[in-house]
C-alpha cells in the first residue's frame, strides 16, 4: 500500500470521527427524503461549526445515495431553483459598481453573481470521501440533463469547481505494470472502453516488457485512475490494431524499438466528463518515454473514428451516396470482417469519404469527430487512414473497420495546435489532403 493511500485512509477515518462527533452535537433525527435534503442543504450553508458542518455534509451525501432516480431528479431541480444567485442582489451590486468602479464594489459584485450552489458543493466536499461522492452526483446530473436541459446551470457550477479541484498541477502520473496492486489492475479491465480486455492473461500481455501503461491519479482518489493510456513499442507506425492486440509477448525488445503507438486512451470517471486530462497525459507520457527510452523517435496513435458512420448516415449522407453509389449500404448496417476484407470491397471510396470526414466535417468550427478534435487540438497531425484496421464488432460498426494514425512531432505540435485553435484547420499529411480533395 502506498504512503499516499495510507495517509488518505487515515484522513478519511479522521474526518469520519469528526463528522460523527458533529452528528452527536446536532442531536436530531436523520432526514429521509428530498424535503429533508433541501433543509439540510440550507443548514449546511448557514452553519459555521466545522464538526457540525462535516456531519451535515456526510448526512446529505448519504441521503442522496439512498434516493431513487425520481427523487434525485427532484433534488437537482431544487438545486437549480432554490440555490441560484439572487437577481436583486446582482442588480444592486452591478449598479454600485457602475457608479463607483472600485475593488470593494467589484468584490461585492463577484460575490453576488456566485450562486449558493457553489458554496454548497464546497462544503459537501468536506465530508469523508466527499470528492468521490460529488463526482458520482455529477454523473447522475449529466444523465438528467438529457431530459431536462435547464439543469445545465447546476452543471456549470459543478464543472467550474471540479475543473479547479482537478487542475493538472494536482495530478500524479504513475506507470502501471504487473506489480501494480490488483485493485488498480481490476479497474483497468473495468474502464477499458476502446479495446476490451478479455481476461487477466490479456491484461498481462498489455503490460508486457514491450508495452507501457500510464495513468493520472488525484490525491482525493488515490486508488482510482482518472484516465489511462496504453502504449505499444514497435519498429514502425502500426496501422492495424490486431497486430498490437494479438502480438506475442516481447515481440520487439524495448531497447530496440523506435516508435511508441498510443493505441487506447480511456477516461475512467463519468462524473469528470468534459474536464480534459488527455492532452496533459500524452505530453507527459512522451517526456517519460523519451527519458526512459531515448531510442524512441516516433510518437503516433492508432485511433478509432467513432463518429464516421453516424455522420455518413446523417449530415454527410449526400456525399456518402455520391462517392459510394450502390455500395452505400455498407454504412447502413454492420458489415462483417469478411465483407470489408474482400477484394471487391470499395476500399478507396471508403478511405476517400473518411478522409473528407476527418478533414472537413465540422461542428461549431471544430472537427466533428471527437477523437480527431482531441488529437488535432493537442497538436497532432493526421497521418493516415487505415483500412480494415479494427475488424472487431465495435470497429466495424463505427467506421467499417477503419482507424487513423495521429502523429505527434514535437517540432510542430505548437504550430499545429495554434492553426487548429484559430482557424479550425486540420493539419494532415499530403496523401490525406489529396485523398480528401479527389474528384
Amino acid at each position: 500500500m502506498s504512503i499516499v493511500t495510507t495517509r488518505r485512509r487515515w484522513l478519511n477515518h479522521f474526518l469520519e470521527t469528526v463528522a460523527e462527533r458533529g452528528r452527536e452535537l446536532l442531536d436530531r433525527e436523520p432526514a429521509s427524503n428530498v424535503v429533508g435534503a433541501k433543509a439540510l442543504c440550507r443548514d449546511l450553508l448557514s452553519l459555521r461549526g466545522e464538526a457540525s458542518g462535516r456531519a451535515i455534509a456526510r448526512e446529505i451525501l448519504s441521503l442522496y445515495r439512498s434516493l431513487n432516480e425520481e427523487a434525485k431528479f427532484v433534488f437537482f431541480g431544487a438545486l437549480r431553483d432554490e440555490f441560484a444567485a439572487e437577481t436583486p442582489a446582482i442588480l444592486s451590486a452591478a449598479q454600485a459598481y457602475a457608479e463607483d468602479q472600485n475593488d470593494s464594489n467589484l468584490a461585492a459584485l463577484q460575490y453576488a453573481v456566485e450562486s449558493p450552489r457553489q458554496e454548497l458543493f464546497r462544503r459537501l466536499n468536506l465530508a469523508p470521501n466527499g470528492t468521490a461522492s460529488i463526482i458520482d452526483m455529477r454523473a447522475d446530473l449529466l444523465q438528467f440533463m438529457k431530459q431536462e436541459p435547464t439543469l445545465a446551470c447546476v452543471d456549470r457550477d459543478l464543472r467550474h469547481l471540479l475543473t479547479s479541484w482537478f487542475n493538472v498541477g494536482f495530478l500524479e502520473l504513475r506507470g502501471i505494470d504487473w506489480e501494480t496492486p490488483a485493485a488498480t489492475l481490476e479497474k483497468l479491465i473495468a474502464y477499458e472502453s476502446v479495446h476490451e480486455i478479455r481476461d487477466w492473461a490479456d491484461l498481462r500481455r498489455r503490460l508486457g516488457s514491450d508495452r507501457r501503461c500510464f495513468a493520472f491519479f488525484h490525491p482525493a482518489l488515490p486508488e482510482e485512475p482518472l484516465i489511462f493510456v496504453e502504449v505499444a513499442l514497435t519498429n514502425e507506425i502500426t496501422t492495424n490494431v490486431h497486430q498490437i492486440l494479438d502480438a506475442p509477448t516481447d515481440s520487439v525488445p524495448a531497447r530496440n524499438a523506435d516508435t511508441a503507438i498510443f493505441y487506447s486512451i480511456n477516461n475512467c470517471q463519468v462524473g469528470l466528463r468534459g474536464i480534459s486530462f488527455g492532452n496533459f497525459l500524452i505530453k507527459q507520457v512522451v517526456v517519460e518515454l523519451q527519458s526512459e527510452l531515448p531510442n524512441i523517435r516516433n510518437f503516433s496513435t492508432l485511433s478509432p473514428i467513432p463518429g464516421f458512420t453516424r455522420w455518413a448516415a446523417g449530415e454527410g449522407k449526400e456525399l456518402a451516396q455520391t462517392i459510394l453509389g450502390y455500395d452505400y449500404d455498407l454504412l447502413t448496417s454492420i458489415p462483417s470482417a469478411e465483407t470489408v476484407q474482400r477484394k471487391d470491397c470499395p476500399r478507396q471510396k471508403l478511405e476517400r469519404l473518411c478522409a473528407h470526414y476527418l478533414m472537413h466535417a465540422k461542428r461549431d468550427g471544430r472537427a466533428a469527430d471527437p477523437v480527431c478534435h482531441f488529437h488535432i487540438s493537442n497538436g497532432a497531425q493526421l497521418g493516415s487512414v487505415n483500412y480494415a484496421a479494427d475488424c472487431s464488432e465495435n470497429g466495424l460498426r463505427q467506421s467499417t473497420g477503419m482507424m487513423v494514425n495521429y502523429v505527434y512531432r514535437t517540432e510542430t505540435i505548437e504550430q499545429n495546435h495554434e492553426s487548429y485553435a484559430t482557424t479550425g484547420h486540420v493539419t494532415a499529411d499530403r496523401n490525406i489532403e489529396k485523398l480528401a480533395q479527389r474528384d
